[in-house]
């Protein structure tokens, strides 16, 4: 099939969670046979941070306007098996007119950050990239998150067919390497700077820090304001690239998952971090959350900390049990949390959504899954 994707980004891995996330399932698509046209808009902090250039069995599509590339936008949908609007697509509302009006092909939308859309909705903020028309006339509308939210997109913003997305990882991408020094860890914490994660990584980080002063202690992010909190034994790796995760996690003897306030509230909303992590095999310390136990078991296959104290226990345990989770972790989400995995599952939800009646009404193509 041909799938064109009107996105955030796929070329940059700064500052977002967006880009990692498209080249996995892009690379696991071509494996299949697909092809994936990817729209993004070339911004300064972006195109100065750019670290992919090319997307494999496809093409990556970068412009200045919307009204400069919407004729070649019209020119890719003519003959496109699927297209897809991501949440904080920067023309998103344009592009959604020129997406549902093309017939004859599943119009897509895929929210990756529903719980921020969901609160933005609730507090009438205006939303940037979803218009007055809703989601009501998408053919099908994906989310990172499941759970409530699935029900939320349906009662608040009208989708008809709706199922969940998640993240995953690409184990040719990350997976276990040796470690390097300067990001040797007992805990580390990968991720861009976030208000409302600050709590929780006062609790589960930086409290722990000052109470094992012998530990050494590492941040990787970027954004990190002057008055951060550190401590002697914290120290900081400025952004890294996807290249550099692997190293990362690779090198951490635990490392700490913390979720961003809203999608911690609303659960089943695991970080893509949670898989690359997983498959790099570091094990892993996270904040709760409704729908974890879904992902990975706690206990065995992933440390659960809600209070300093947890998390200084977790540090307190040895290599060998630390080995173990770390170990079964990485065998559940290869076993499970692929982009091959999700690749799969978003042929079938497209090929169901073809065969409903609304599209098949418009259209007897059928794609080859």
């Amino acid at each position: 099939m041909k799938l064109v994707v009107f996105g955030l980004t796929i070329s940059s891995s700064w500052g977002n969670g967006h880009a990692t996330l498209w080249r996995g399932l892009c690379r696991a698509l071509a494996r299949q046979g697909h092809r994936v046209v990817f729209f993004e808009k070339d911004v300064h902090y972006y195109s100065a941070n750019r670290d992919f250039f090319a997307i494999p069995n496809g093409d990556l599509v970068l412009y200045e306007t919307w009204n400069s590339i919407r004729q070649r936008a019209k020119s890719e949908l003519s003959d496109a098996d699927a297209a897809m609007v991501t949440s904080y697509c920067p023309d998103g509302l344009a592009v959604t007119e020129l997406v549902l009006d093309s017939p004859g092909i599943v119009r897509t939308f895929y929210d990756l950050d529903t719980p921020v859309t969901l609160s933005k909705l609730q507090a009438r903020e205006a939303l940037t990239y979803i218009g007055p028309r809703g989601l009501r006339e998408f053919d099908l509308v994906l989310s990172y998150t499941g759970g409530g939210a699935l029900e939320k997109l349906r009662t608040e913003l009208g989708a008809q067919r709706v199922a969940p997305l998640y993240g995953h990882v690409d184990p040719e991408v990350h997976r276990p390497v040796d470690s390097v020094a300067r990001y040797v860890s007992d805990l580390s914490y990968l991720g861009t700077y976030a208000a409302d994660r600050q709590i929780a990584l006062q609790s589960l980080f930086i409290d722990p820090a000052g109470f094992r002063p012998a530990r050494r202690f590492l941040i990787g992010g970027a954004q990190y304001p002057d008055d951060f909190p550190w401590k002697p034994n914290i120290h900081f790796a400025r952004h890294l690239p996807p290249s550099e995760h692997p190293a990362f996690f690779s090198s951490s003897r635990l490392t700490l998952n913390v979720t961003r306030q809203a999608m911690a509230e609303m659960g089943w909303c695991p970080s893509g971090r949670l898989f690359e992590a997983s498959a790099c095999g570091a094990p892993i310390l996270s904040d709760n959350w409704e729908g974890l136990d879904s992902f990975f078991v706690p206990g065995s296959e992933i440390l659960i900390a809600r209070t300093t104290g947890d998390a200084v226990a977790a540090l307190d345990l040895s290599d060998a049990e630390l080995n173990r989770i770390a170990r079964a972790s990485r065998e559940r989400t290869l076993a499970e949390h692929t982009s091959e995995h999700r690749a799969r599952e978003l042929e079938t939800l497209l090929a169901s959504a073809r065969s409903a009646p609304s599209l098949s009404g418009r259209s007897t193509a059928m794609m080859e899954a």
